[in-house]
């Protein structure tokens, strides 16, 4: 029987050295180069930080505390001491007693807080105070008074627009502004023109009839 050839040495292969990460050519580590990649893309994000810092180093801060503010309200000037988180809702009520806008909603939805900021229609529960300085505001009181209503409010009355009363001064303001833009307006621009406020009491019937009434009387030159 021949001999069966030696089986060759169990030599162990040298294990081969890991490679090194992309970066091995520059002598750097995985490690000291996911470092510097980390700090290449944070430093926009600080540079930005910086920025926003010394822009708002010269911001003036105002509150917590009361605060000067001064309104413009249906012409006549009003001070008060507030904290800047005062709604000009409650402004105008607590403040000055200007109580024709209602807090009903105190969501910026129903309408019954509109008042006017320079001639446009806003929920005066949804403006700060402070941010309605500098402008003119007109309140359902500044309208008319007893005696001399204005048109808007006498055509209220005369086609029994109101119930419970709640919604009315909202929506005179907003037909107020309506008219103002439209003087004789069809029914779709009426719609829209109303459709910021509510009237739980469904008299929109009356107030569509007191909008025809006071844009004739605007037409005919009898508006106060």
């Amino acid at each position: 029987m021949d001999d069966l050839p030696e089986k060759p040495e169990n030599k162990t292969k040298p294990r081969k050295s890991k490679k090194s990460s992309p970066s091995s050519g520059s002598g750097l580590s995985r490690r000291e180069f996911l470092k510097i990649s980390g700090v290449s893309a944070a430093a926009p994000l600080v540079a930005q930080a910086g920025a926003l810092a010394e822009a708002e180093a010269g911001v003036q801060e105002l509150g917590p505390g009361k605060v000067p503010v001064t309104l413009n309200v249906n012409g006549k000037k009003l001070n008060a001491q507030l904290e800047p988180r005062v709604t000009l809702l409650d402004a105008l009520r607590d403040q000055w007693e200007l109580t024709g806008a209602k807090r009903v909603c105190d969501r910026g939805t129903c309408g019954a807080c509109t008042v006017l900021m320079d001639g446009k229609t806003v929920y005066s529960c949804s403006v700060l105070a402070i941010d309605a300085q500098n402008h003119q505001i007109t309140t359902v009181e500044g309208l008319g008074e007893p005696g001399r209503l204005h048109p808007v409010q006498q055509a209220f009355v005369d086609n029994d627009a109101q119930q419970c009363g709640f919604c009315t001064p909202g929506f005179v303001m907003a037909m107020k502004v309506l008219l103002d833009q439209h003087p004789n307006p069809t029914p779709e621009q009426v719609k829209h023109g109303l459709g910021g406020n509510f009237c739980r009491c469904g008299t929109y019937a009356g107030m569509r009839a007191a909008v025809a009434q006071a844009a004739r009387t605007a037409k005919s030159g009898k508006g106060a």
